[in-house]
């Protein structure tokens, strides 16, 4: 059975861990080896979204919902950050940063039951290729909704503040698209 409230204090005692990120991952890889529990216990997924679970100064846990062939451009989260997929596939694209933009270093295909760890340094871009919701729970080392980030636009690589407002206008664009699919 998939506990919010045990995860959370799992995830939190972690923290005091040699390496978090690893003790982290251990306990998101034990949860979404049982996709049906994590459903049960966070519902459905019927729409893009990101839901808070648990935010703090130290951890910040998330739901994250991605929409039918939803996209996110490149962006980092200056924190470690652990990801377990419990539906759906999740595509990472890899950068690095280089005098004038980005680079290219690699991609990541997660699917159902998979759990990724990304260091501090991370920047990567997120899309769900799939014509379904993704669902992956997202451990973050630190306040993710505080902490200034960068974002890169996908076409120029030119970097610029991190912006949630235009997140959540590419979630509500796919919860449109997705309303679009289920009424025709």
């Amino acid at each position: 059975m998939f506990d919010t409230d045990h995860f959370i204090e799992d995830c939190r005692t972690a923290l005091q861990e040699a390496d978090p990120k690893v003790a982290v991952q251990e306990i998101v890889s034990r949860a979404v080896t049982h996709p049906a529990r994590v459903i049960r216990a966070l519902g459905e997924p019927v729409r893009g979204e990101i839901q808070t679970i648990y935010t703090g100064e130290d951890m910040t846990i998330v739901n994250l919902l991605w929409g039918p062939r939803m996209s996110v451009y490149p962006h980092d989260h200056r924190m470690w950050a652990v990801i377990g997929i419990y539906g759906g596939e999740e595509r990472n694209v890899f950068y690095r940063r280089k005098d004038e933009g980005l680079a290219r270093q690699g991609e990541r295909k997660l699917v159902t039951k998979d759990v990724a760890a990304l260091g501090e340094n991370a920047i990567h871009a997120v899309a769900n290729p799939l014509d379904k919701i993704t669902a992956a729970i997202h451990v973050y080392g630190g306040d993710f909704f505080h902490t200034p980030r960068s974002e890169w636009d996908e076409e120029t690589f030119q970097e610029r503040p991190y912006d949630i407002e235009n997140v959540k206008r590419l979630f509500e664009e796919s919860n449109a698209l997705l309303q679009e699919s289920m009424a025709g």
